[in-house]
Protein backbone atom coordinates (compact mmCIF):
# COMPACT_ATOMS: atom_id res chain seq x y z
CA UNK A 1 0.00 0.00 0.00
CA UNK A 2 1.49 3.12 -1.32
CA UNK A 3 0.72 6.15 1.00
CA UNK A 4 -0.09 9.67 -0.39
CA UNK A 5 3.28 11.55 0.45
CA UNK A 6 3.65 15.11 -0.26
CA UNK A 7 6.76 17.56 0.31
CA UNK A 8 7.40 20.76 0.06
CA UNK A 9 10.70 22.81 0.27
CA UNK A 10 11.97 25.92 0.64
CA UNK A 11 15.74 26.51 0.69
CA UNK A 12 17.56 29.67 1.73
CA UNK A 13 21.50 29.67 1.20
CA UNK A 14 22.86 25.77 2.69
CA UNK A 15 19.24 25.98 4.75
CA UNK A 16 16.38 23.50 3.55
CA UNK A 17 12.63 23.92 5.29
CA UNK A 18 10.62 20.74 4.89
CA UNK A 19 6.66 19.88 5.70
CA UNK A 20 6.19 16.62 4.91
CA UNK A 21 2.25 14.93 4.68
CA UNK A 22 0.97 11.46 4.71
CA UNK A 23 -1.83 9.94 4.94
CA UNK A 24 -3.31 6.62 3.27
CA UNK A 25 -4.75 6.62 -0.07
CA UNK A 26 -6.36 3.23 0.50
CA UNK A 27 -7.76 1.50 4.00
CA UNK A 28 -5.43 -1.55 5.60
CA UNK A 29 -4.51 -2.42 9.03
CA UNK A 30 -2.92 -0.34 11.58
CA UNK A 31 0.63 -2.03 11.23
CA UNK A 32 0.73 -1.70 7.31
CA UNK A 33 -0.71 2.01 7.78
CA UNK A 34 2.16 2.22 9.95
CA UNK A 35 4.90 0.78 8.77
CA UNK A 36 4.20 2.29 5.16
CA UNK A 37 3.68 5.94 6.76
CA UNK A 38 6.57 6.11 9.05
CA UNK A 39 8.90 4.77 6.69
CA UNK A 40 8.14 7.20 3.69
CA UNK A 41 8.31 9.98 6.39
CA UNK A 42 11.73 8.56 7.46
CA UNK A 43 13.14 8.29 3.80
CA UNK A 44 12.13 12.01 3.02
CA UNK A 45 14.20 12.96 6.17
CA UNK A 46 17.33 10.72 5.53
CA UNK A 47 17.02 11.66 2.05
CA UNK A 48 17.68 15.47 2.79
CA UNK A 49 19.78 15.01 5.89
CA UNK A 50 17.19 16.77 7.91
CA UNK A 51 15.61 16.87 11.60
CA UNK A 52 12.60 17.32 12.80
CA UNK A 53 11.34 20.06 14.70
CA UNK A 54 8.17 19.52 15.08
CA UNK A 55 5.75 16.13 13.96
CA UNK A 56 2.07 15.05 14.75
CA UNK A 57 0.76 11.65 13.97
CA UNK A 58 -3.45 11.32 14.15
CA UNK A 59 -4.70 8.00 14.49
CA UNK A 60 -7.43 5.88 16.28
CA UNK A 61 -5.89 5.68 20.31
CA UNK A 62 -6.01 1.61 20.07
CA UNK A 63 -3.54 2.31 16.97
CA UNK A 64 -1.15 4.44 19.07
CA UNK A 65 0.92 1.64 20.55
CA UNK A 66 1.33 -0.27 17.29
CA UNK A 67 2.18 3.59 15.84
CA UNK A 68 4.95 4.76 18.42
CA UNK A 69 6.86 1.06 18.60
CA UNK A 70 7.02 1.17 14.71
CA UNK A 71 8.87 5.15 15.23
CA UNK A 72 10.58 3.74 17.61
CA UNK A 73 12.23 1.88 14.79
CA UNK A 74 11.90 3.56 11.63
CA UNK A 75 12.68 7.05 13.43
CA UNK A 76 15.62 5.62 14.73
CA UNK A 77 18.05 8.08 12.55
CA UNK A 78 16.11 11.35 14.11
CA UNK A 79 14.47 10.45 17.94
CA UNK A 80 15.89 12.86 19.69
CA UNK A 81 14.16 12.57 23.01
CA UNK A 82 10.56 14.87 22.17
CA UNK A 83 8.05 12.68 21.52
CA UNK A 84 5.75 13.23 18.69
CA UNK A 85 2.35 14.71 19.41
CA UNK A 86 0.24 12.03 19.14
CA UNK A 87 -3.72 13.04 18.82
CA UNK A 88 -6.37 10.39 19.14
CA UNK A 89 -9.34 10.80 16.57
CA UNK A 90 -11.41 8.04 15.89
CA UNK A 91 -11.10 6.09 12.26
CA UNK A 92 -12.00 7.51 8.73
CA UNK A 93 -12.86 5.90 6.00
CA UNK A 94 -9.72 5.03 5.15
CA UNK A 95 -8.62 3.04 8.33
CA UNK A 96 -7.38 3.78 11.95
CA UNK A 97 -4.29 6.18 10.96
CA UNK A 98 -5.86 10.06 9.58
CA UNK A 99 -2.21 11.11 8.75
CA UNK A 100 1.19 12.24 9.97
CA UNK A 101 2.32 15.88 9.59
CA UNK A 102 6.30 16.84 9.92
CA UNK A 103 7.95 20.06 9.60
CA UNK A 104 12.04 19.05 9.47
CA UNK A 105 15.24 21.23 8.57
CA UNK A 106 18.24 20.60 6.78
CA UNK A 107 21.34 22.19 6.60
CA UNK A 108 21.77 23.97 9.84
CA UNK A 109 22.91 20.62 12.04
CA UNK A 110 20.77 19.32 15.07
CA UNK A 111 18.15 21.55 16.70
CA UNK A 112 19.06 21.97 19.80
CA UNK A 113 16.50 20.22 22.95
CA UNK A 114 14.96 21.74 25.61
CA UNK A 115 12.85 20.42 28.58
CA UNK A 116 11.22 20.94 31.40
CA UNK A 117 11.44 19.02 34.73
CA UNK A 118 13.95 16.63 32.23
CA UNK A 119 11.27 16.15 30.12
CA UNK A 120 12.06 16.61 26.31
CA UNK A 121 9.55 19.09 25.40
CA UNK A 122 10.69 21.68 22.40
CA UNK A 123 13.49 22.46 19.87
CA UNK A 124 15.59 25.55 19.58
CA UNK A 125 16.99 26.84 16.10
CA UNK A 126 19.78 29.74 16.70
CA UNK A 127 19.01 32.18 13.77
CA UNK A 128 22.26 34.61 14.26
CA UNK A 129 19.86 37.87 15.28
CA UNK A 130 17.23 35.51 16.51
CA UNK A 131 15.94 31.78 17.57
CA UNK A 132 13.35 29.88 16.24
CA UNK A 133 11.49 27.77 18.55
CA UNK A 134 8.99 25.24 19.33
CA UNK A 135 7.27 23.73 21.95
CA UNK A 136 5.92 20.05 21.56
CA UNK A 137 3.20 18.20 23.35
CA UNK A 138 2.68 20.18 26.25
CA UNK A 139 0.50 18.33 28.80
CA UNK A 140 -0.39 18.85 32.28
CA UNK A 141 -0.84 16.78 35.41
CA UNK A 142 -3.77 13.89 34.74
CA UNK A 143 -5.49 14.69 38.07
CA UNK A 144 -6.75 18.33 37.34
CA UNK A 145 -10.10 18.94 36.09
CA UNK A 146 -10.03 20.40 32.12
CA UNK A 147 -9.48 23.80 33.03
CA UNK A 148 -6.74 23.33 35.40
CA UNK A 149 -5.23 20.69 32.92
CA UNK A 150 -5.55 23.85 30.69
CA UNK A 151 -3.92 26.33 32.31
CA UNK A 152 -0.79 24.02 33.56
CA UNK A 153 -0.18 23.42 29.86
CA UNK A 154 0.18 27.00 29.07
CA UNK A 155 2.47 27.29 32.31
CA UNK A 156 4.28 24.78 30.56
CA UNK A 157 4.49 26.63 27.49
CA UNK A 158 5.55 29.86 29.64
CA UNK A 159 8.25 27.65 31.69
CA UNK A 160 9.60 26.49 27.86
CA UNK A 161 9.63 30.08 26.58
CA UNK A 162 11.52 31.12 29.61
CA UNK A 163 13.94 28.45 29.53
CA UNK A 164 14.96 29.96 25.93
CA UNK A 165 14.83 33.54 26.92
CA UNK A 166 11.27 34.89 25.74
CA UNK A 167 7.84 35.29 26.60
CA UNK A 168 4.53 34.81 25.26
CA UNK A 169 4.32 37.67 23.29
CA UNK A 170 7.02 35.90 21.05
CA UNK A 171 4.60 32.93 19.97
CA UNK A 172 3.13 33.10 16.86
CA UNK A 173 0.93 30.05 16.58
CA UNK A 174 -0.51 27.88 18.60
CA UNK A 175 -2.26 24.64 18.55
CA UNK A 176 -4.66 23.27 21.60
CA UNK A 177 -5.46 19.82 21.67
CA UNK A 178 -8.58 19.71 23.88
CA UNK A 179 -10.68 16.61 23.75
CA UNK A 180 -14.73 16.68 24.84
CA UNK A 181 -13.84 20.32 23.68
CA UNK A 182 -18.07 20.56 23.86
CA UNK A 183 -18.36 20.44 27.66
CA UNK A 184 -15.51 23.05 28.42
CA UNK A 185 -14.68 25.30 25.88
CA UNK A 186 -16.05 28.04 27.45
CA UNK A 187 -13.38 27.53 30.39
CA UNK A 188 -10.35 26.81 28.20
CA UNK A 189 -11.30 30.75 26.94
CA UNK A 190 -11.58 32.21 30.17
CA UNK A 191 -8.50 30.45 31.37
CA UNK A 192 -6.64 31.38 28.15
CA UNK A 193 -8.59 35.04 28.48
CA UNK A 194 -7.18 35.89 31.42
CA UNK A 195 -3.34 34.69 31.47
CA UNK A 196 -3.46 37.12 27.72
CA UNK A 197 -4.73 39.58 29.92
CA UNK A 198 -2.29 39.57 32.01
CA UNK A 199 0.86 39.35 29.96
CA UNK A 200 -0.69 42.17 27.65
CA UNK A 201 -1.69 40.18 25.01
CA UNK A 202 -5.18 40.64 25.17
CA UNK A 203 -6.56 44.39 25.45
CA UNK A 204 -9.96 46.19 26.29
CA UNK A 205 -12.49 46.17 23.54
CA UNK A 206 -10.84 42.77 21.95
CA UNK A 207 -7.40 44.11 20.55
CA UNK A 208 -4.22 43.06 21.14
CA UNK A 209 -1.30 40.64 19.99
CA UNK A 210 -2.41 37.39 19.84
CA UNK A 211 -0.67 34.34 17.94
CA UNK A 212 -2.93 32.49 15.38
CA UNK A 213 -4.00 29.29 16.90
CA UNK A 214 -6.33 26.20 16.58
CA UNK A 215 -8.33 25.23 19.01
CA UNK A 216 -10.13 21.71 18.39
CA UNK A 217 -11.99 18.30 19.52
CA UNK A 218 -8.62 16.21 19.76
CA UNK A 219 -7.39 14.82 22.74
CA UNK A 220 -4.09 13.53 23.44
CA UNK A 221 -3.45 9.77 23.20
CA UNK A 222 -3.55 8.65 27.37
CA UNK A 223 -5.61 10.26 30.15
CA UNK A 224 -5.22 13.51 29.73
CA UNK A 225 -7.55 16.26 28.42
CA UNK A 226 -5.55 18.73 26.52
CA UNK A 227 -2.05 19.26 25.33
CA UNK A 228 -0.81 22.26 23.15
CA UNK A 229 2.25 22.58 20.66
CA UNK A 230 3.44 26.05 20.07
CA UNK A 231 6.36 27.77 17.44
CA UNK A 232 7.99 31.22 18.60
CA UNK A 233 10.24 33.76 17.02
CA UNK A 234 12.28 35.15 19.88
CA UNK A 235 15.04 38.27 18.92
CA UNK A 236 14.67 40.74 16.31
CA UNK A 237 12.39 38.96 14.00
CA UNK A 238 8.48 40.16 14.83
CA UNK A 239 5.51 38.19 13.71
CA UNK A 240 2.91 39.78 12.32
CA UNK A 241 -0.67 39.05 13.33
CA UNK A 242 -4.23 39.72 11.48
CA UNK A 243 -6.26 39.91 14.42
CA UNK A 244 -9.23 40.10 12.07
CA UNK A 245 -8.87 38.43 7.96
CA UNK A 246 -10.73 37.32 5.28
CA UNK A 247 -14.92 37.50 5.43
CA UNK A 248 -13.92 37.64 9.47
CA UNK A 249 -13.82 40.18 12.23
CA UNK A 250 -11.58 39.55 15.18
CA UNK A 251 -12.66 36.38 17.18
CA UNK A 252 -11.46 38.12 20.09
CA UNK A 253 -14.50 40.13 19.86
CA UNK A 254 -16.54 37.29 20.80
CA UNK A 255 -14.58 36.12 23.71
CA UNK A 256 -12.08 33.58 22.15
CA UNK A 257 -8.25 35.37 21.63
CA UNK A 258 -6.59 34.15 18.63
CA UNK A 259 -5.17 36.52 15.52
CA UNK A 260 -7.06 34.89 12.25
CA UNK A 261 -3.56 34.25 10.69
CA UNK A 262 0.07 35.21 11.64
CA UNK A 263 2.97 36.18 9.33
CA UNK A 264 6.05 34.68 11.00
CA UNK A 265 9.92 34.17 10.36
CA UNK A 266 10.78 30.31 10.01
CA UNK A 267 14.17 29.32 9.91
CA UNK A 268 14.89 29.75 5.73
CA UNK A 269 12.10 32.35 4.65
CA UNK A 270 8.13 33.81 5.64
CA UNK A 271 5.67 31.63 6.86
CA UNK A 272 1.92 32.32 7.01
CA UNK A 273 -0.37 30.33 9.97
CA UNK A 274 -3.86 30.12 9.11
CA UNK A 275 -6.00 29.76 12.76
CA UNK A 276 -8.45 26.62 12.35
CA UNK A 277 -11.43 28.30 10.29
CA UNK A 278 -15.17 27.62 10.31
CA UNK A 279 -18.08 28.52 8.80
CA UNK A 280 -18.83 31.75 11.06
CA UNK A 281 -19.41 35.07 9.13
CA UNK A 282 -18.49 38.96 10.24
CA UNK A 283 -20.77 39.02 12.74
CA UNK A 284 -19.62 35.93 14.54
CA UNK A 285 -22.18 33.83 13.49
CA UNK A 286 -22.42 30.11 12.41
CA UNK A 287 -23.40 30.59 8.44
CA UNK A 288 -25.41 27.61 6.74
CA UNK A 289 -26.99 25.79 9.94
CA UNK A 290 -27.19 22.06 9.23
CA UNK A 291 -25.81 22.35 5.68
CA UNK A 292 -22.75 19.75 5.44
CA UNK A 293 -22.13 21.58 1.66
CA UNK A 294 -22.61 25.05 2.74
CA UNK A 295 -20.13 24.84 5.38
CA UNK A 296 -17.16 23.33 3.53
CA UNK A 297 -17.90 25.67 0.90
CA UNK A 298 -17.88 28.96 3.60
CA UNK A 299 -14.66 27.62 5.28
CA UNK A 300 -12.76 27.07 2.46
CA UNK A 301 -13.68 30.49 1.02
CA UNK A 302 -13.01 32.36 4.39
CA UNK A 303 -9.21 30.46 4.34
CA UNK A 304 -8.60 31.56 1.00
CA UNK A 305 -9.65 35.12 1.86
CA UNK A 306 -7.18 34.83 5.12
CA UNK A 307 -4.38 33.55 2.91
CA UNK A 308 -4.76 36.24 0.16
CA UNK A 309 -4.92 38.85 2.93
CA UNK A 310 -1.50 37.81 4.59
CA UNK A 311 -0.02 38.08 0.75
CA UNK A 312 -0.50 34.52 -0.50
CA UNK A 313 -2.40 32.16 -2.56
CA UNK A 314 -4.33 28.96 -2.00
CA UNK A 315 -1.57 26.79 -4.34
CA UNK A 316 1.31 28.24 -1.34
CA UNK A 317 -0.24 26.19 0.92
CA UNK A 318 2.70 23.85 2.57
CA UNK A 319 0.35 22.05 5.00
CA UNK A 320 -3.22 21.65 6.38
CA UNK A 321 -6.03 19.77 8.23
CA UNK A 322 -9.77 19.45 7.53
CA UNK A 323 -11.45 18.77 10.72
CA UNK A 324 -14.61 17.00 9.82
CA UNK A 325 -17.08 16.29 12.27
CA UNK A 326 -18.76 12.91 11.51
CA UNK A 327 -17.83 10.48 8.90
CA UNK A 328 -21.21 11.97 6.42
CA UNK A 329 -19.01 15.22 6.73
CA UNK A 330 -15.70 13.48 5.78
CA UNK A 331 -17.29 11.73 3.22
CA UNK A 332 -18.87 14.96 1.61
CA UNK A 333 -15.56 16.91 1.58
CA UNK A 334 -13.74 13.87 -0.01
CA UNK A 335 -16.11 13.13 -2.78
CA UNK A 336 -16.89 16.74 -4.01
CA UNK A 337 -14.38 19.10 -2.02
CA UNK A 338 -11.07 17.69 -1.08
CA UNK A 339 -9.52 19.27 -4.45
CA UNK A 340 -10.44 22.61 -4.09
CA UNK A 341 -8.46 22.65 -0.71
CA UNK A 342 -4.99 23.46 -2.31
CA UNK A 343 -1.81 21.92 -0.91
CA UNK A 344 -1.59 18.67 1.26
CA UNK A 345 -3.62 17.93 3.95
CA UNK A 346 -4.88 15.26 6.33
CA UNK A 347 -8.03 14.70 7.18
CA UNK A 348 -9.40 13.91 10.69
CA UNK A 349 -12.55 13.56 12.62
CA UNK A 350 -13.08 15.61 15.87
CA UNK A 351 -15.37 17.92 16.93
CA UNK A 352 -15.77 21.77 16.46
CA UNK A 353 -15.98 24.20 19.17
CA UNK A 354 -19.54 24.72 18.47
CA UNK A 355 -22.14 22.33 18.06
CA UNK A 356 -23.78 23.50 14.92
CA UNK A 357 -20.31 23.68 13.09
CA UNK A 358 -19.19 20.98 11.00
CA UNK A 359 -16.08 21.28 9.36
CA UNK A 360 -12.84 23.31 9.91
CA UNK A 361 -9.72 24.44 8.32
CA UNK A 362 -6.33 24.77 9.56
CA UNK A 363 -3.56 25.82 6.81
CA UNK A 364 0.10 26.88 7.14
CA UNK A 365 1.87 28.40 3.85
CA UNK A 366 4.83 29.65 2.42
CA UNK A 367 4.75 33.22 1.98
CA UNK A 368 5.80 34.61 -1.43
CA UNK A 369 7.91 37.66 -0.14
Amino acid sequence: MDPVVQVHQRKSGAMTELYITARPQVAADVQTQADTLLRAVADVLRQHGAHVLQERIFADPAAMETLSKTRARTFADFVNGVEPTYLSVPPNSLGPVSGVLVHALAGCGKPEVLSIAGKPSGRRVPMGSWTYLIGCNLQSDVTQPPAGQARAMLDKAEALLSEAGGTLANVSRTWMWLGNILDWYDDFNRVRNELFKARGLLREGGAGTLPASTGIGIGPWGQRCCTMDFCAVLGDQKPRFLLAGGNQDAASKYNSAFSRAAVSATPAGKTVYVSGTAAIDAAGQTTHLGDIQGQIADTIANVNAVLRNASCEPDDVVSAVAYCKTPQVERAFRDGWGALLRGPYVVAIADVCRENLLFEVEATAIAKT
